[in-house]
Formats: structure tokens, sequence, C-alpha cells
């Protein structure tokens, strides 16, 4: 769940993304390296899964009891489609990071070698972390 509200798979207190969808290469608050991630693209693949299985059963609902015209059905669902989409992107990513994480994929194991070097321009930035009560 952690991913889900976009915070870090290690301590759940950092932001995972730096901007809307850039993850942080380092957790503000632990320092857990997120650079070595690898989303690619399963998360937009997994935001038309699920808007597609909201909008498409709701418009099939809609034009058997009502049948309206087309443009209702356009200013209807382009609208909402869009707006899912760009809602639901952010914390399916994050589930997908935080996935990874758990299961020590694609260079979070460090034991692994394809483990990568960490950027060069990016250190981490670690904060006192507060004790959970």
């Amino acid at each position: 769940m952690r991913g889900a509200r976009c915070l870090c798979p290690a301590c759940g207190a950092g932001a995972l993304f730096s901007s809307y969808l850039k993850v942080s290469p380092y957790c503000p608050t632990c320092g857990e390296e997120l650079y070595h991630h690898r989303a690619d693209d399963a998360p937009p693949y997994a935001v038309i899964f699920v808007v597609g299985h909201i909008v498409v059963p709701l418009m099939v609902l809609v034009e058997e009891l009502f049948r309206p015209d087309l443009w209702v059905h356009a200013a209807l669902w382009l609208p909402l489609t869009l707006i899912l989409s760009v809602v639901l992107l952010p914390p399916l990513k994050g589930m997908l990071i935080n996935l990874q994480w758990a299961l020590r994929m694609h260079g979070f194991d460090p034991d692994s070698e394809e483990r990568e070097a960490p950027p060069a321009d990016v250190r981490p930035v670690v904060r006192a972390v507060r004790p959970v009560r």
C-alpha cells in the first residue's frame, strides 16, 4: 500500500516521486536507492487495464439503459477516461516499483550482479527518521 500512496518502499515515509512521474534517485528520508527501478511500460499498461475495466462496463450500461446520442457518449467517457488515467498513473507506478523492491528485482537485491552504479550528479540526502508511535 506504500506504493499506492507514492511512498518509499523501505521506510514508508519518504516521497517516491520528485515530480509527477519522476522517481527520486534516493529516498529523501532513509536514503534507499531507487534509481535502478525498471517500471518501463508496465504502469501505462496497468492504467489501460484498470481504466478499461471501469469505463467500458459503464459505457455499455448507459448505452443499454438510456440509448443516448453519440455526442453524449463523447462528453461523458472521454473526460472520464482522461481524468482516471492521469489520476491512476502515479499510484500504479508506485505500486509496481514497490513490488519490484519487495521481490528484490532489477538491482534492488544487494547481492545481485545487475546493480547499477549510482548517478554521478545525485547523492543521497538522509534525514533522521522519526519513530512511529
